[in-house]
């Protein structure tokens, strides 16, 4: 069980050591300033003091520590981060989601059929290609063409941080071009390539979003090929620095959800995360 995996973390013993001997010094403080007011009442003096004063302690240090959903709310900017487990693609909100420089589409040659595009082309668009292609093609009109590649699929080089925006029922899907295609449709990145397109993205969606939840995958790996680089924990430590900094500057939305996928959530440092989320917020 996930929450068996948090206990066992040197963090959570480390934060229920300090938490157990900050409420056990609380304690022994009020029990010491009572006996002086009224040093006649014997009941919390000697041993049965002690052990409730103990018993006290390790309850209020298990209660302050225990693992908690993954999720902080911030004043300065005015937004919230939630790290979920789950299927992206049964989020209903504004969706993100990784492709290439060259907006190819067709599976499972060029697109694997496994990877977060090639399901979201069946699950959200029925298996229907040239649907997805028209609103891609549609939403790229007016986008700069730096460059061609002679390749199967499509040619036309949109640029890393490219953002085709759909529209998709009540919300939008953000499909952001965080990976360069080579000749032999091998997409590949870098954190300075993944870093620039997250900051394109969040620009789009301050401008199209509206406000309401963002929900997207840990972005890095899959087709990135930055899993070896930038794991799981960095990599979400990586997209929450550059969605922190930009909020800073404008608004991009009420909340930033990213969903991990289950066989991924259960490697993270949970408690550690959340310790990262309380530690950006604004001194």
């Amino acid at each position: 069980m996930p929450i068996l995996s948090d206990l066992r973390t040197w963090r959570f013993a480390r934060h229920f050591s300090t938490k157990s001997f900050a409420s056990f010094g609380v304690l022994a403080l009020f029990l010491q300033t009572s006996n002086v007011l009224f040093p006649k009442l014997t009941t919390f003096q000697g041993m049965p003091g002690l052990v409730g004063t103990l018993v006290l302690s390790i309850i209020s240090g298990i209660v302050l520590s225990w693992p908690r959903p993954i999720t902080q709310q911030y004043d300065s900017p005015n937004t919230r981060i939630t790290i979920a487990k789950g299927d992206l693609l049964d989020d209903k909100s504004h969706l993100v989601i990784g492709t290439v420089d060259t907006f190819d589409t067709e599976p499972p040659t060029i697109i694997s059929n496994a990877s977060l595009q090639g399901q979201a082309l069946s699950k959200l668009y029925g298996g229907d290609l040239k649907r997805l292609d028209k609103e891609l093609d549609s939403s790229l009109v007016g986008k700069t063409v730096i460059g061609n590649i002679q390749k199967d699929g499509k040619q036309d080089q949109y640029g890393i941080g490219t953002v085709a925006t759909l529209k998709h029922g009540p919300r939008l899907l953000f499909f952001l071009a965080y990976c360069e295609m080579d000749a032999n449709n091998n997409a590949h990145s870098t954190p300075d390539k993944l870093w620039a397109s997250l900051s394109m993205l969040w620009d789009e969606i301050s401008r199209q979003g509206n406000g309401g939840t963002v929900a997207m995958p840990v972005i890095g790996g899959g087709q990135a090929r930055l899993s070896s680089v930038m794991p799981a924990q960095d990599a979400i430590r990586f997209t929450l620095l550059s969605f922190m900094f930009a909020s800073r500057k404008s608004r991009i939305c009420d909340e930033l959800r990213i969903v991990v996928r289950p066989v991924d959530y259960e490697k993270l440092d949970r408690l550690g995360l959340q310790s990262f989320l309380s530690s950006l917020r604004s001194s």
